[in-house]
């Protein structure tokens, strides 16, 4: 086999598995609908806010809500379930919000509340269906596979970003907002389709929680007191909620700093960190070797690219800036992702994911109307500069984490 060949086979081993292969297909054009009504639901908040920053970061924030609320017991219903009737169910009434949203737009009866309550009641699936996704992969790949497929799925959702906000741009040109939210509705139906085709004789049997006291309190207590969890989950929250605002920031980057009133530009933006985004994911699906000094580099690089990003004086510069900002966040994501799957008992990694969910998209309540307020009482320059320099400040305290592990193992007998 070439050089090239034997590049492929390691990046895309778990492509290889025909059930995570079906997965892979539909969720690709799930994530394109995803991203296409994330840009046209925070274009449309802006236009009925007139470019309001607060009531936008709030509508992020609501749909985030309840994993920050209820993220743990989540993580314990799908420990105790069937992880893909758990998704039926999840995307299935995903994808009914979506249509909901698309009616109320095109009969012109869409309000900022009814925004808000949609947003509220798709956190409430995604509080079920982000962990159950997580602990289904090793379903369907096996243990030895899951830091490649989680790699892969980052690269995914990327691929998502990349293409959403890319159709949306035309989408919203050409037939306007609402039919944004139609597309992301039918996207759904290839997941269904995806997971009716799985072969159930081919999944991985994962052992499943008993009903019993206190199991919320002991999946808490069992990530505190393992250390490279701890330190992971640590990092996730603090990037999570200051860094991992880009729907706030980048609309008003564009609006306000650039004085620029075009969708496009926009979509333009999110595009180049998508593109980013898809390579980084790639190269840590190759290397799919998860350390916490690794994710103390990652985590490194993405905070000086987004104060590059923070500090771009037009848009072009923001745009090539944030092609590497996506490589590198996104590698971050995916390695603690990993690194927590690999480090987390089977019958405690539905709780373990959802504490993961919990810091990286339930901190986003906390994070986004606070970005949004300060960005409205300054600028999106200095939303995106506390981002970048407080995920700076977690790569430092991991690299110091990582040196004193690493002195331990050094000095052990």
């Amino acid at each position: 086999m070439s050089a090239a060949g034997q590049i492929a086979g390691r990046t895309f081993a778990a492509l290889a598995v025909p059930n995570y292969r079906k997965y892979y297909i539909g969720q690709i054009i799930s994530n394109a609908g995803t991203w296409m009504q994330s840009v046209a639901q925070g274009w449309l908040i802006l236009q009925l806010t007139d470019k309001n920053g607060f009531y936008l970061g709030v509508s992020v924030a609501l749909q985030y809500l309840p994993m920050l609320l209820l993220g743990s017991y989540g993580g314990l219903v799908v420990d105790r379930s069937d992880k893909r009737h758990v998704l039926y169910w999840t995307q299935s009434s995903a994808g009914a919000f979506a249509l909901v949203l698309g009616i109320l737009v095109a009969t012109g009866h869409a309000a900022v509340w009814e925004v808000f309550v949609l947003s509220l009641a798709l956190g409430v699936s995604n509080m079920f269906d982000v962990p159950a996704r997580q602990a289904f992969i090793q379903e369907m790949v096996g243990r030895d596979l899951i830091a490649n497929a989680v790699s892969l799925n980052s690269s995914l959702m990327n691929t998502g970003r990349l293409i959403g906000p890319a159709i949306a741009t035309f989408i919203l040109a050409v037939w306007g907002t609402a039919a944004c939210f139609f597309v992301n509705a039918a996207s759904y139906v290839a997941v269904l389709l995806a997971l009716s085709l799985m072969k159930k004789a081919d999944l991985t049997p994962i052992r499943t929680v008993q009903r019993g006291k206190g199991q919320l309190r002991l999946g808490l207590r069992y990530a505190w007191n393992t250390p490279v969890l701890r330190r992971a989950l640590l990092s996730v929250a603090v990037v999570g909620t200051f860094a991992f605002n880009f729907t706030v920031t980048l609309p008003l980057l564009v609006q306000r700093t650039f004085s620029d009133r075009q969708a496009g530009h926009y979509g333009l933006l999110m595009g180049a960190m998508g593109l980013g985004a898809i390579v980084g994911g790639f190269v840590i699906a190759y290397r799919a070797r998860p350390s916490l000094g690794l994710l103390a580099t990652l985590a490194t690089c993405f905070g000086v690219f987004m104060t590059g990003v923070a500090l771009a004086p037009n848009l072009a510069v923001a745009a090539i800036l944030l092609v590497p900002t996506g490589g590198f966040s996104i590698a971050f994501v995916s390695t603690a992702n990993s690194t927590l799957q690999l480090n987390s008992t089977e019958e405690m990694r539905g709780r373990v994911m959802a504490l993961h969910a919990t810091a990286f998209l339930g901190s986003t309540p906390i994070g986004a109307p606070l970005i949004g307020a300060l960005v409205n009482a300054t600028n999106p320059r200095i939303g995106l500069g506390v981002g970048a320099f407080l995920t700076l400040a977690t790569g430092a305290m991991l690299i110091r984490s990582y040196r004193a592990q690493s002195l331990v193992s050094v000095s052990a007998p």
